[in-house]
Order: structure tokens, then sequence, then C-alpha cells
């Protein structure tokens, strides 16, 4: 258990699709109006690895991946509640930093700055590894100390080189784990932002 006086914002990094950004949801309507998929949800994926918790073929799961991902349609995600408010706020204190698995980061670069229009484009940091492994050594070039992360098996290896996952709940990581886990960015406030004078604590494995 951890227990500070909230989460300095230097200490501090965020993925993106999962966390702040309600990546799948798009991938379940394309779903839906592209191969008529309509009994599809969020909650059948209830591993990360698509190919093995959606009964669909690997073409169709390849296309759907592609489409959601391209530029059209990341302008199109949602934002996960609150997590613009949040962020807004939190941009008061600092910087915001961001480490994502994607490829190219032009298109999130836009969708996060289309997403919180009160936040200086300066005072946006997006850094794109193109692979989840990537983020650690990046992460420790940041002195990042607490990384908010919805892949359980990125938390794994962040926990070991002794970086904090913050895990952000989602149906393909709802496996008994060790981290502190948040099902709403309201959860997620409370413990990195400090008001009040008041101690939060983050509890591994509680909402």
């Amino acid at each position: 258990m951890i227990t500070k006086q909230g989460v300095e914002p230097k200490e501090l990094a965020f993925d993106i699709d999962g966390v702040v950004a309600d990546t799948m949801a798009v991938f379940v309507g394309l779903a839906h109006s592209r191969y008529g998929l309509t009994y599809l949800s969020k909650e059948h994926m209830t591993c990360y690895d698509l190919y093995k918790c959606l009964d669909l073929e690997r073409e169709i799961i390849d296309d759907l991946i592609c489409l959601t991902l391209d530029d059209e349609h990341t302008l199109q995600i949602p934002a996960i509640p609150m997590a613009p408010d949040v962020l807004t706020e939190l941009a008061e204190h600092g910087p915001l930093r961001f480490v994502t698995a994607r490829i190219w980061p032009d298109s999130i670069i836009r969708w996060l700055q289309q997403t919180l229009p009160q936040v200086t484009p300066e005072s946006i940091q997006v850094i794109a590894t193109g692979a989840p492994e990537a983020k650690l050594q990046v992460l420790k070039e940041l002195g990042v100390h607490y990384f908010v992360e919805d892949r359980l098996e990125t938390c794994h290896f962040l926990d070991r080189a002794g970086i904090q996952p913050l895990l952000y709940d989602q149906p393909w990581n709802r496996v008994a784990n060790e981290y502190p886990r948040f099902g709403t960015w309201l959860q997620l406030r409370q413990a990195i932002l400090p008001e009040n004078g008041t101690n939060h604590e983050i509890a591994a494995g509680g909402y």
C-alpha cells in the first residue's frame, strides 16, 4: 500500500488507449456496422490478445484493429468519462506525459489536443514506443514512478523494474493481481491529485 499526499506530476505518466481514450468502443462500433456483429461488446474482450478471446476470423480482427487505429477513426474515439476533466485539472500542476505503444503518434496527439482544449499543446507530451515492452526505458528516462495502464502484462514488467502501475479497470484485465485498480477517473483523481491536505491511499487491488 502506498500512502501519499497525491502524486507529483513529474512522477506520473499515462497510457492513452484504454485509459484516456475509449478505443475499443470504436472497435465495437465498427464490428457492428462493417460486419453486422451486433452482439459484440467490450465485455467479450476478456483478454488483451483479441485473437484469443474473440471468436472471429483473424482477418476480421486485423481489419477492425487497423480501422480503429487509423487517422480517421482515431479522431472519432470517445474519451473515457471524466478523463478530460481530471487531466485538465492535473495540467495546472505540470505537463501531462503520455507513453503509448502506438507506432505513429500524430493522430493521437491531435486527438488529445481536441479532447483537452483548455490544455496548451506545449503541456502535452506524447511518446510513441511502437511496442508495450519499449515503454519501460522511456519511463525510466522520464523519471516516472507511477504509470496508469490497462494492460496487465505491461504492469508486470513495470512493477519488476520499480515503477508503480496504476491499473485502469477494463474487461481484459479483470483477474486477480496486486496492483492498485481504478474503475473511474474520479477514483483516480482522488489518488493522484493533492487536495485539502488529505492523505490519499493507493491500495493494492482496490478501487
